[in-house]
């Protein structure tokens, strides 16, 4: 075992802070990741917040890349040395999701059975079995994908959650077709990777909706043909003028709100789908939905879990389209810190004035 730093949260809603941790030789099927980055993400704060679980303490940092230091016993997709981006869907392969041969629903995804802990021997809970605000991590070999060495850890690290979640969610959920039309409602990280999505599978019209006008400025370079200020127009409106007075064939809600879900669900054409990225909390609702306009409009009303990706399947492709300049991740990358700016990176996403702030080891 090894005692390298880590970013800890100790208790609801108090700041974290930098200290040393315990990571243990890997144990039967797990790897020991030596992380080269690893994004600032809105669940990383989540956790902070007591959003997620109790289980205090908690080992914050799932949004990364870094390179295999070892491995335990029966591991063989990876090996020491390989370059990976983390995930938090290591598929078990047996459950009913897997089995029926839809992996990316996996129920029983696995982690690392070993635990790190802090110097006094306090077991941490590592964020989304990963805990990759870290020098060194432990995880399930599973949740390690591998993909092309050269490619920057900054950039291709955000892949572990969020851009993948909002690629995903037009790619994957939303199955968005040639010469479709697209909104995406919200263009926060996840967002503004859902219109890059709607780019990429080859949407002919993209209307991206938000409040700022940065974030439509991201969007606008990531792909978006149409931007609508939600504070100036109605959203709904909108969407549907800019296409043909029908609405769009694909809708994506990106920020997880009754009100945006509603603006998703009657800007979206006959027939259309609805996907949901952005991630409710437990007390939310959507009061007031006719139930006669649920059947009437017809379509799909879809979450989207991850982006329903498949990492194995996923990761490579988008690294290898990165590559290529034809998926610009480098986009999403505000800044780079160290370890010791997560807090101070927490407090910029309340000002909305990062995509993603990546510490960078």
């Amino acid at each position: 075992m090894q005692q390298v730093r880590g970013v800890i949260a100790r208790a609801k809603g108090e700041p974290v802070s930098l200290e040393t941790i315990t990571v243990p030789d890997p144990g039967p099927g797990e790897a020991v990741v030596d992380i080269a980055a690893c994004g600032v993400c809105h669940t990383d704060l989540h956790y902070r917040e007591g959003g997620i679980n109790d289980d205090f303490p908690f080992l914050l940092g799932h949004e990364a890349a870094g390179v295999v230091e070892a491995v335990g016993e029966g591991v063989e997709s990876v090996a020491p040395g390989d370059f990976v981006v983390l995930n938090w869907r290591a598929v078990c392969g047996v459950c009913r999701a897997c089995t029926r041969g839809e992996p990316w629903y996996c129920f029983d995804t696995h982690n690392a059975a070993s635990r790190m802990t802090l110097d006094d021997g306090t077991e941490l809970t590592p964020a989304l079995g990963i805990g990759a605000f870290a020098d060194k991590t432990l995880v399930h070999a599973g949740q390690c994908t591998k993909v092309d060495p050269t490619a920057r850890p900054a950039a291709v690290g955000l892949l572990g959650c969020g851009v993948m979640a909002g690629l995903g969610a037009a790619l994957n959920t939303g199955n968005v077709r040639r010469g479709q039309s697209v909104a995406v409602i919200g263009c926060g990280g996840v967002g503004a990777a859902a219109v890059a999505g709607a780019r990429l599978a080859g949407a002919a019209t993209v209307i991206a909706v938000d409040i700022d006008p940065q974030k439509l400025g991201w969007a606008t370079g990531l792909g978006a043909t149409h931007t609508v200020d939600s504070r100036e127009h109605d959203a709904v409106e909108a969407i549907r003028e800019l296409t043909g007075g029908f609405g769009a064939d694909v809708v994506i809600d990106a920020v997880g709100r009754p009100e945006t879900w509603k603006q998703a669900f009657y800007a979206r054409d006959l027939a259309g789908t609805v996907v949901l990225v952005g991630v409710p909390t437990p007390d939310m609702t959507v009061p007031d939905l006719p139930l006669i306009d649920v059947f009437g409009r017809g379509g799909s009303l879809k979450s989207s879990w991850y982006g329903d990706c498949l990492p194995s399947r996923d990761f490579p492709m988008l690294v290898d389209l990165y590559q290529q300049g034809r998926l610009d991740l480098d986009a999403f990358v505000t800044e780079e810190i160290g370890l010791d700016d997560v807090e101070a990176a927490f407090d910029k996403m309340h000002h909305g004035g990062v995509l993603r702030s990546v510490v960078v080891l």
